[in-house]
């Protein structure tokens, strides 16, 4: 609320309660221009002092176990207040002796008052600001964790490229000398595939439409290097191809699904991936075959399955959208996104 609005919000408050006390003197029987001129002094002090100390609120506010302080604060500015309207009245009605009375009989009673109404207002400012301070450190913090998670989001996406570019260099340097022309179309393909990354670079989410048709030019750089010993088979909803998901998820997925799969095998295998629409998830399965005595002589880098599950945790803050399972001779990936309403 701008500073404007705050005084006409005090000044509309002293008029109002100056009204409301002009009436009650009225009613003891003292004239309304003697009861108007009271009333006003009064209430303009009493609000009066109120803003100062919601102004002075602003630089120093006790904490939560301090409310005795405002307490006395108020009731000794009540008093300086109290102290100024008597002078003041003695000054506009020194003539009227029986008012001057009637103020010296009720002082007390309007110190509680007016204690009571600065009480109310510093108490109030003090509720207000105390809240405000609350809030902003909420969203500090938030702000804060928000950063941190895209700093280590970041840090992933930096990791996943050099992970993958490292392989796809020792599959080239491989194949110069024996198959060069295969070298050489799949140093197009890694070119294709990089430029895509770069171009997404900046984006969080896209259609599975788009991950699926850069996942394909991951997965014929990988048939360069297997041959026909690598299959892959992908199926999908229609309904499916619009929906969400952070870029470059799933190869690192069916990376992990071609090394336990192809490693150490001179057979063919088939690695099907599936896409599914179920309620407001978007539901992406990976099978492959595995050989169970082979599988626990295997151990790779823990970036694979786990920088997946890592930037689901930080997207989502869910810890059960990626689940893996065994099922006869097949190991199946499953990862759930998401999506908006």
């Amino acid at each position: 609320m701008s500073s404007l609005k705050v005084i006409l919000l005090y000044l509309g408050w002293a008029l109002l309660w100056a009204v409301v006390q002009t009436l009650v003197i009225q009613e003891a029987g003292y004239p309304v221009g003697l009861a108007w001129k009271d009333a006003s002094l009064s209430s303009g002090l009493v609000v009066g002092s109120g803003y100062v100390m919601s102004l002075a609120l602003r630089f120093y506010r006790p904490g939560g176990l301090q409310v005795v302080y405002l307490m006395g604060w108020s009731l000794g500015v009540a008093m300086i207040s109290l102290v100024l309207w008597e002078t003041g009245m003695e000054y506009l009605l020194s003539p009227q002796e029986a008012y001057l009375a009637f103020v010296e009989q009720t002082f007390f009673v309007r110190l509680a008052f007016a204690w009571l109404m600065i009480l109310f207002i510093v108490l109030q400012n003090w509720l207000c600001f105390y809240a405000l301070e609350k809030q902003e450190a909420e969203e500090r913090k938030t702000a804060t964790e928000k950063l941190a998670r895209e700093a280590e989001l970041f840090n992933l996406r930096q990791q996943l490229q050099p992970h993958f570019l490292f392989n796809s260099l020792n599959s080239i340097s491989a194949l110069v000398k024996t198959q060069p022309d295969q070298a050489k179309k799949m140093v197009q393909q890694l070119s294709d595939f990089l430029r895509g990354t770069l171009r997404k670079d900046d984006q969080t989410m896209v259609p599975l439409a788009d991950e699926l048709q850069h996942l394909q030019i991951y997965l014929e750089i990988e048939k360069v290097r297997f041959g026909h010993r690598l299959q892959t088979q992908v199926d999908y909803q229609e309904e499916s191809l619009p929906l969400q998901l952070p870029y470059l998820l799933l190869q690192p997925i069916v990376e992990n699904a071609i090394k336990f799969g192809l490693y150490d095998t001179i057979d063919d295998i088939l690695i099907q991936i599936t896409a599914t629409r179920q309620d407001s998830l978007l539901v992406i399965s990976t099978q492959n075959p595995f050989d169970s005595a082979l599988l626990q002589h295997k151990q790779g880098t823990g970036f694979g399955l786990e920088s997946v599950r890592r930037r689901l945790y930080l997207l989502y803050a869910r810890t059960d959208l990626l689940s893996t399972h065994q099922q006869d001779n097949v190991f199946i990936t499953t990862v759930k996104i998401p999506q908006k309403p």
